[in-house]
């Protein structure tokens, strides 16, 4: 394992620390960064990189999390499916626990509904072999990142004519999320860190639009902490010398045009949807994907009958302004207390990428959330290594 602890030595993450720091009293103001991806918050907790950076940074959550994302009328869509009769209803594991209206997927389960956890859309397709007497749907959700590999078998289903296989489309687009927080006054941002893994499937291109219309810096990161330092280093240095571009760190990852093979399979089995309605944001358009006319027989909401309501969130849970970047998790009156992994009101404590998740698992590592988090019942968690950085 020297690659990846190469990533996460603590004599180079030092050095970089002090480089911020000369960048930050050279600004001489306070710098507002949003990390898009939940994968970037867990390794900035996790590797306690926010207690490192000097004060005048402040790090905002964005709403990079597909399962944080998810309202609850779509879940509701989604249990509705799953309980119906001779059906076989497929998800991945951080979707079981996400709370609908009036229950989830692993309440449903434990009710009688026939519903399997799955680590890829292909498992799902082996299902729906193994059970031709039964209609099999998997709950397909996503940003870019896992669009292809639902395209690719969707294109497999239908290379076989597998007539019982069906998918339930939740996938978002990044880009007209970035969007619309840019275009939200209430949130001022400095830069961006961007998202590693959907960037490795659309490239750093499409970002152009936030250097060149709002004029701001992003730069697309890795996920090891000396990939997120060195990618605020990055971005400090554009805000020092007044550039504004898109510059990608993720180099040995991410490519300028992205992967090509995997957005023409996207591009042939969906079409970009009008609109898409975000737990937070609100309805975006041109921000989902559903499966095109041509493909019609694998799509689930042809097949089934689904209420397709707009349902409001728990009125005491935070999880919207939280995606927006308006609030930080600590600062959620539920937070710890009514809300923890094991009961969950929202989204963002369930998903492996959420930012309540995030903060629940390593927020002892963040001075200002322990000020907040002191005043309420204390949370009994396994201790971190003392360094931060271990490679485990």
């Amino acid at each position: 394992m020297k690659y990846v602890d190469e990533f996460r030595e603590p004599e180079k993450a030092e050095a970089i620390r002090r480089e911020i720091a000369k960048l930050c009293r050279q600004l001489e103001k306070p710098i507002k960064i949003m990390e898009v991806c939940g994968g970037h918050t867990h390794s900035i907790f996790k590797y306690g990189i926010e207690e490192i950076l000097p004060q005048t940074i402040e790090l905002i959550h964005g709403p990079g999390c597909p399962v944080c994302v998810m309202p609850k009328g779509r879940l509701d869509d989604a249990i509705a499916i799953s309980q119906n009769h001779n059906v076989i209803f497929a998800t991945f594991g951080d979707a079981m626990r996400v709370p609908g209206s009036k229950t989830s997927l692993l309440q449903a389960r434990a009710q009688g509904a026939d519903i399997r956890m799955v680590y890829s859309p292909l498992d799902s397709l082996q299902i729906a072999r193994d059970n031709p007497d039964k209609q099999v749907v998997f709950f397909a959700l996503g940003f870019e990142t896992t669009a292809p590999s639902t395209a690719f078998t969707i294109l497999q289903a239908a290379a076989e004519e597998i007539p019982n296989f069906s998918m339930f489309s939740n996938h978002v687009l990044v880009i007209p999320a970035l969007k619309a927080l840019l275009d939200n006054p209430d949130l001022q941002l400095d830069g961006f860190v961007g998202p590693g893994h959907v960037s490795m499937v659309i490239g750093t291109d499409p970002y152009q639009f936030i250097s060149q219309q709002y004029n701001k810096p992003i730069v697309v990161s890795g996920f090891e902490p000396l990939d997120i330092l060195q990618s605020i280093w990055m971005l400090l240095q554009q805000l020092v010398e007044n550039r504004c571009e898109v510059e990608n760190q993720y180099n040995r990852i991410v490519e300028k045009t992205g992967n090509t093979v995997a957005l023409q399979a996207i591009n042939k089995v969906f079409a970009v949807r009008d609109s898409f309605d975000w737990r937070g944001l609100g309805d975006i358009p041109y921000s989902g994907l559903q499966i095109k006319p041509e493909y019609a027989q694998f799509d689930a909401e042809l097949k089934f009958t689904i209420p397709n309501l707009k349902v409001a969130d728990h009125k005491a849970c935070k999880c919207g302004e939280i995606l927006k970047g308006v609030l930080k998790p600590w600062e959620c009156k539920v937070f710890g207390t009514a809300c923890t992994p094991e009961t969950p009101i929202g989204t963002c404590m369930v998903s492996s990428e959420g930012a309540c998740a995030a903060y629940y698992k390593y927020g002892r590592l963040s001075t200002i959330a322990k000020r907040t988090i002191a005043q309420k019942p204390k949370i009994t968690q396994e201790p971190l290594p003392a360094c931060g950085f271990s490679s485990e």
